[in-house]
């Protein structure tokens, strides 16, 4: 059972209607009966801190740069009141967006809303923690509440030893590149389908492939799901893509980095999914290098190009503070600084370039009575999602995570990013500390800087005056030392000792790791 209550048990399951789900019946929306219980389960209430939807920056996040280019774009949201009710979305959504306390939309809400309701191709890049979820989810969403569904095509069951099923026929298909940004992306989504006819699945590898495909198997009109599990479940036959009308792509740039794009063609181009003119494509990525823009060109039809606020950029919501430590000096500075904010609401998130090191650090805050929780690519996915669920109602208030947590997580109320080792690229240095600051809220992030991090001065600099962030005379001085160059650079442990089989994390291709211990 999840946690609406689903089963995926039962002779007749598709016969059978849960609480909290509708049904489309003779071409009208029937929504379903209210029900507390699983409003709550959905919703959260008003005082969960889990439950921060809007922040208290939102004038200075209405002022960043919003660019778009292509033919006949349509105007974003901008009446004065600037709220979901003048989007144009469907009833019953705006009723569900309101049961989530979304209030304002953020700017590539108010710009993807209106391309993607207007169907338009969209490939949008936007900073961060900037709504992006929620801007492809509503129009999506909104279009299948006033449509209904489409019509299963009449294929044979597919036989499997000793039974047989009938295949599903999603009509959108979400592709995210960790399970853990899946899951994020179904939860958001089983909240604003709350009360509709609308069924989303998940599918994602490190969890039971047999209760996802019962669950798909009760009715699966949006699929979200990671490039590896999808495949899997192709190759069972279990699934087609026939009646997709949407495809969407999240944090694309994310999944080329992690080697998945010979899957995502496959799951596009090899399979039977309607031609790029026959469907609608979202994509959804924080840099747009040139990878980007191939795939682009490849799997959509005359896209919008919507840039909001300078790409690979930080949110000014953030304060930067960059701290020059010696390695020795890096735990005693950590303890100094959580123990001064030992009594803040907020949530802490640390982040170690080795899994090593995240539970070495985990380790030592709780032998120091700072109550943390580790998540990195060596936990099983039931250890992953309890210390997720334990860092976000606050049980552990710090969590110490490695690149596996580092993009897409939007976890609320993380006031602070800390990183306790600095990644050995600024773009993955961006993406860390966008796990705060997030949708118009404000946020601190620490970093730890090291001599062995001088390569990554000069484009720290850059960020910091981009942002408008106080430079460090020091760091100044860094990156205009001429030796500065990279290629010139060895890191002292390089000399030390060889690199150890656990350096990095066991998430798409390996990367050099500048970590000093």
């Amino acid at each position: 059972m999840d946690s609406l209550g689903w089963t995926d048990k039962g002779k007749k399951p598709k016969d059978t209607i849960e609480p909290g789900q509708g049904i489309w019946k003779d071409g009208v929306h029937q929504l379903g009966e209210e029900s507390e219980e699983v409003k709550i389960k959905l919703f959260g209430t008003a005082t969960d801190h889990e439950s921060v939807h809007s922040g208290i920056n939102f004038d200075k996040y209405e002022n960043i740069p919003v660019e778009t280019k292509g033919e006949n774009v349509p105007e974003g949201i901008t009446e004065a009141s600037s709220t979901f009710s003048n989007s144009g979305l469907d009833k019953h959504l705006l009723e569900n967006i309101q049961y989530a306390r979304y209030t304002t939309p953020t700017p590539v809400q108010k710009h993807s809303i209106p391309i993607v309701m207007q169907n338009h191709d969209l490939m949008a890049c936007a900073q961060t923690g900037s709504g992006k979820t929620a801007g492809f989810l509503f129009p999506i969403l909104s279009a299948m509440f006033s449509k209904g569904p489409l019509e299963d095509p009449k294929e044979p069951r597919v036989k499997q030893g000793y039974q047989s099923y009938k295949k599903a026929y999603p009509q959108a298909l979400i592709l995210a590149p960790t399970r853990e940004l899946a899951s994020q992306i179904y939860n958001e989504a089983r909240k604003f389908c709350y009360r509709s006819y609308v069924r989303p699945c998940v599918a994602y590898g490190g969890a039971d492939i047999q209760r996802q495909l019962r669950l798909i198997d009760r009715g699966c009109h949006l699929l979200v799901a990671t490039p590896g599990r999808l495949v899997d479940i192709l190759e069972r036959r279990r699934l087609s893509f026939q009646n997709i009308q949407y495809l969407v792509l999240d944090e694309a740039d994310r999944m080329l980095d992690m080697g998945f794009e010979p899957q995502v063609r496959r799951i596009v181009e090899g399979e039977d999914m309607p031609p790029p003119a026959k469907r609608q494509t979202l994509m959804f990525s924080a840099t747009f290098p040139d990878n980007i823009q191939k795939l682009a060109s490849d799997f959509m039809n005359e896209y919008v190009f919507l840039s909001v606020g300078r790409v690979g950029a930080t949110s000014e919501n953030i304060t930067q503070k960059i701290e020059l430590v010696r390695d020795e000096e890096k735990r005693p500075r950590l303890l100094e600084i959580l123990t001064q904010e030992k009594d803040s609401q907020g949530l802490t998130l640390i982040f170690t370039e080795t899994k090593r090191m995240a539970d070495t650090v985990c380790s030592f805050l709780n032998d120091n009575r700072l109550p943390a929780t580790a998540i990195h690519g060596d936990r099983v996915q039931s250890e992953r999602e309890a210390a997720l669920d334990s860092f976000r109602k606050g049980i552990t208030p710090i969590m110490v995570a490695t690149a596996v947590a580092a993009r897409g997580l939007d976890i609320p109320n993380v006031t602070h990013v800390i990183s306790f080792d600095l990644p050995s690229d600024i773009d993955d240095y961006v993406h860390r500390i966008g796990r705060t600051g997030r949708a118009g809220n404000t946020g601190i992030a620490t970093a730890f800087f090291t001599h062995g991090n001088r390569f990554m001065s000069k484009p720290m600099v850059k960020l910091l005056e981009d942002a408008k962030q106080e430079v460090p005379a020091w760091l100044l001085n860094m990156s205009q030392d001429s030796g500065n160059d990279p290629s010139n650079f060895q890191p002292m442990h390089d000399r030390r000792r060889p690199r150890r089989r656990d350096d990095g994390d066991d998430i798409g291709p390996r990367v050099s790791s500048f970590r000093v211990q």
